[in-house]
């Protein structure tokens, strides 16, 4: 159907006049998955890492036309994808004007567009919603109820002088609301499980009862449920019975690779260069730094000192991201600098925005900061072992040993970082396998601290650090 209102059928006989079909929710999500997989399009976007994992488990379950519950830890794009899913909705879909669930027109369930129908016949007034007012949320918290999920007895309807008989007197809740559309509940196993029981009709024999009604009001609803695995033993349960009538459990994961986890780094994290009164400040993350940023989440998830049932979220990985570009913003500010790329010296920013995020585990009181500045370290480590040849590193360290000394700091201007490589001649090799032929001072800068500091750290030069500033030395 057209976008324009104008040309969509506005009553009930020119829906049927124009060969409009209806048919399930979970058939029309299935048949939009048809389309796109069959044209190997992706579901949806903005969800990386999943491609060989997750998502053929997710096709398998939009194919079958099953609800699906999600199972992972926090930061595993569950919210996402579900979210994702109204993009295989109708764009448009008829109701029955004035209908709070989203009446078919052609088959009514409520009072109100029954009687409508009866009344009006083939002139019921037809009114078009969108598939994003298809989708409902609920976020599942203890004091989550059955009049919030299903519905209950509207007392000011009452008070107008309707029977408590009358079914014109409900108040829908959000499942009803969400008729024909999919509906999620985050975070299940937080529902009382009282409440859970309430959605046993609503999984299996697609219906819903209220407040003792005689009624049976059948819904079409797709739905789908998010958890956290430690939520199945710690905080609460999902019962067994509402567990059997999902049909499909998928379990998500953190990136399997750290490429994969900058990709998302740079998808999600806020852009950071600004515009000052001499024109706009370029802010850059170095690809290696930015693969010191994933790679400390990696090792932060293989840490024993690190709480692994509370997770790493990758939401964690772009806040640092976005830690170290404000760091280096900072700092170039202060220095006056036009172009800002990120330095070794920006990564004491990642504390910050990482305490808050992981549970350090540690026998010993005050070692949280200790710990995190090891994996910081041997996330910087790791990358330079995989980032400089080792033979371009020896002239290097052979030049150090022959007494050269370099200077750091975040109070050095790129331009005097960079003149490092004026008096270490052999720096250069290194640097441009880092900086990719850019001889931009800040880009310089940038390789010859990461230079420095993966040599100190690989026990080939020494260190000297105080109040900001570091000295590099040979060893002997």
């Amino acid at each position: 159907m057209a976008a324009d209102s104008a040309d969509r059928p506005s009553t009930l006989g020119d829906l049927k006049a124009s060969g409009w079909v209806s048919r399930p929710v979970k058939q029309e999500v299935r048949e939009h998955a048809v389309r796109k997989i069959a044209a190997g399009e992706r579901l949806f976007e903005g969800v990386s890492g999943y491609e060989e994992t997750v998502m053929p488990q997710l096709e398998n379950a939009l194919l079958a036309g099953h609800d699906v519950i999600f199972l992972g830890e926090r930061g595993q794009a569950k919210t996402r994808m579900i979210r994702s899913l109204t993009g295989l909705l109708d764009e448009w879909m008829p109701i029955v004007a004035g209908s709070e669930i989203n009446d078919d027109p052609y088959e009514p369930v409520s009072r109100h567009a029954i009687d409508l129908v009866a009344e009006l016949g083939d002139d019921t007034p037809i009114a078009w919603v969108h598939r994003d007012t298809r989708y409902g949320e609920k976020l599942a918290t203890p004091d989550t109820s059955i009049a919030d999920l299903i519905g209950e007895v509207d007392p000011i309807k009452v008070a107008e002088g309707r029977y408590l008989s009358d079914e014109l007197t409900l108040h829908y809740g959000l499942v009803p609301r969400t008729n024909r559309g999919i509906f999620a509940i985050n975070e299940l196993p937080d529902l009382a499980e009282r409440i859970q029981v309430g959605m046993l009709n609503v999984l299996e024999e697609r219906d819903i009862q209220i407040r003792g009604y005689k009624i049976r009001l059948p819904l079409d609803v797709m739905l789908l449920a998010s958890a956290n695995p430690e939520d199945y033993t710690n905080r609460g349960r999902i019962i067994t019975p509402l567990k059997d009538r999902f049909g499909s459990q998928i379990r998500t994961h953190y990136p399997l690779a750290v490429e994969t986890e900058v990709d998302i780094m740079q998808q999600e994290a806020l852009a950071l260069d600004v515009q000052g009164e001499s024109g706009t400040i370029k802010v850059v993350v170095p690809d290696d730094l930015a693969d010191v940023v994933a790679t400390f989440s990696h090792l932060a998830r293989a840490s024993n000192q690190v709480n692994q049932r509370s997770g790493v979220s990758v939401r964690m990985s772009v806040t640092n991201y976005e830690s170290l570009a404000a760091n280096a913003l900072r700092r170039g500010l202060r220095a006056q600098e036009r172009e800002v790329v990120a330095r070794v010296d920006d990564l004491g920013a990642l504390a910050a925005s990482s305490m808050g995020k992981i549970e350090i585990e540690s026998i010993d009181e005050g070692r949280d900061g200790a710990i995190m500045e090891n994996l910081i370290k041997g996330a910087v480590l790791t990358v330079f072992k995989d980032v400089v040849p080792p033979e371009l590193t020896r002239p290097v360290v052979d030049a150090f040993e022959e007494g050269a000394v370099a200077h750091t700091g975040e109070a050095m201007t790129s331009a005097e970082l960079a003149a490092v490589i004026e008096t270490v001649d052999a720096m250069r090799a290194p640097v441009a396998v880092l900086t990719h032929g850019d001889e931009s001072p800040a880009a310089v800068a940038a390789a010859v601290e990461f230079v420095l500091e993966g040599l100190h750290l690989s026990k080939r030069l020494n260190k000297d650090a105080n109040a900001g500033a570091s000295t590099y030395r040979g060893r002997t």
